[in-house]
């Protein structure tokens, strides 16, 4: 049975942006690249949560709509939203 060894491409520099590192990961297997891992050093915040909330279709667009007025994300205006209207009642 003959040898094949699998022939890895190079792993880039850096990624020029998140849809570029992205695509790279989606292509090809973290485990090829262990040699390249290192160990950091951070603590990761398990309290932080984030809740899904269904709305309507027409309530999404509306907030879609505002988001994009404002530059700013869906999340982000739902989450203003509500701190407004909670804040108050």
């Amino acid at each position: 049975m003959p040898n094949k060894k699998k022939v890895i491409d190079p792993l880039p520099e850096t990624f020029v942006t998140e849809e570029e590192a992205g695509e790279f990961w989606d292509a090809h297997s973290l485990a090829d690249y262990e040699g390249f891992l290192e160990p950091a050093d951070f603590v990761f915040d398990l309290n932080k949560r984030v809740f899904e909330v269904r709305v309507a279709k027409d309530m999404f667009e509306k907030l879609q709509k505002e988001a994009k007025a404002a530059h700013k994300s869906v999340p982000k205006v739902v989450d203003q939203i509500l701190r407004k209207g909670l804040t108050t009642a």
